[in-house]
C-alpha cells in the first residue's frame, strides 16, 4: 500500500493530502473550537459580507463531508495520475488550478444571475405586496421553503389580506432568505475534477471505462459527453440544488479551451 501511494505523481498526491488534512481540520476546529472553516475558506457570493477573493482558490481544497471528499479524490487519483504522467507536474498543476478557477467563475456568474432575478422580483413585491405575489415569488426562487412560508405566513395572510403586519413579516422573511442564500459557501474540488475528466476524454477518447451503475463498459469520450449533458440538464432544471452543477460545467468548459489553446500553441499536444 505504501509503495502504491509513493507511485502516485507528486501533484495528485499532494492535492489528495491537502484535501484530507483540510477535512480533518474542519472537523477538529468545528468540534473543539466552534470555528466553521467552510465559512472562512468556502466560496461565497461576491456581494456577501463573508466573501474574500482568496476563496476562489481555497474552496477547491475544502469538502462538505467524507463521501464528498472520497469521490472527488478517487476521481482525481484515477484520471489525474494519468494526465500528470503524460503532461508533467507543472502543466497538470496549471490545468487543475485553471479549471478550478473557471468552475468558480461560471458558478459565481450563475449565482449572480439568480440573485439579480430574486432581488428584482422582491423589489416588485415590495411595490405591490400581496399573499399571491409572495406565494409566486417563493415558489419560483425558494421552493424548498414554500411549505414553511405557507404555514407560518401565507395561511394567515390569505385569511386577512388587509392586515399590514403580514406585509412587514413577509419582507422580513424574504430578507432572511436572501441573506441565507448569499451566505451559502461552495466547497469542493469537483469543478477541477470535472475538468480532469474532460481532459482524459479528449486525450484518450476510446479508452474503455467500466461504469458502476449499470456495470457496463463505455468509451471515455461518450462518458464525458453523457456527464456533461447530465450536468447541464440538472443545472437548468434544479437551480436550487445543493450541488453546484454549473461549477462542474465551468471546469469542463475552461478545461476544453485550455487544452485547445495548448494544442494550438505547440505541435506536440503533450
Amino acid at each position: 500500500m505504501h509503495t502504491r501511494f509513493n507511485n502516485i505523481p507528486p501533484v495528485v498526491k499532494n492535492i489528495i493530502i491537502i484535501n484530507v488534512i483540510m477535512l480533518l481540520a474542519t472537523w477538529v476546529l468545528g468540534n473543539s473550537f466552534g470555528i466553521e472553516l467552510t465559512q472562512v475558506l468556502g466560496l461565497h457570493y461576491f456581494k456577501s459580507e463573508l466573501f474574500h477573493p482568496y476563496q476562489f482558490v481555497t474552496h477547491m481544497f475544502m469538502h462538505g463531508g467524507l463521501w464528498h471528499l472520497f469521490f472527488n479524490m478517487f476521481a482525481l487519483w484515477m484520471f489525474g495520475r494519468v494526465l500528470e504522467s503524460v503532461w508533467g507536474s507543472k502543466r497538470f498543476f496549471i490545468y487543475f488550478i485553471v479549471t478550478g478557477l473557471g468552475a468558480a467563475a461560471l458558478h459565481t456568474f450563475v449565482i449572480h444571475l439568480q440573485m439579480t432575478s430574486i432581488l428584482n422580483d422582491i423589489k416588485a413585491f415590495n411595490n405591490t405586496p400581496s399573499p399571491e405575489a409572495l406565494a409566486i415569488l417563493v415558489k419560483n426562487h425558494f421552493p424548498e421553503y414554500y411549505s414553511q412560508v405557507y404555514s407560518k405566513l401565507l395561511d394567515g395572510w390569505y385569511s386577512s389580506p388587509d392586515n399590514p403586519n403580514y406585509i412587514i413579516r413577509a419582507k422580513q422573511f424574504l430578507n432572511e432568505l436572501v441573506n441565507f442564500k448569499m451566505n451559502i459557501p461552495t466547497v469542493g474540488a469537483s469543478g477541477a475534477v470535472f475538468g480532469i475528466l474532460l481532459a482524459f476524454g479528449m486525450l484518450f477518447p476510446n479508452t474503455q471505462l467500466m461504469l458502476l451503475f449499470p456495470p457496463i463498459p463505455i468509451r471515455a469520450k461518450y462518458f464525458v459527453i453523457m456527464y456533461g449533458a447530465l450536468e447541464l440538464w440538472l443545472g437548468l432544471t434544479q437551480p436550487g440544488s445543493n450541488v453546484a452543477h454549473f461549477a462542474h460545467l465551468g471546469g469542463m468548459l475552461f478545461g476544453f479551451f485550455l487544452i485547445k489553446y495548448w494544442k494550438k500553441s505547440r505541435s506536440d499536444f503533450y
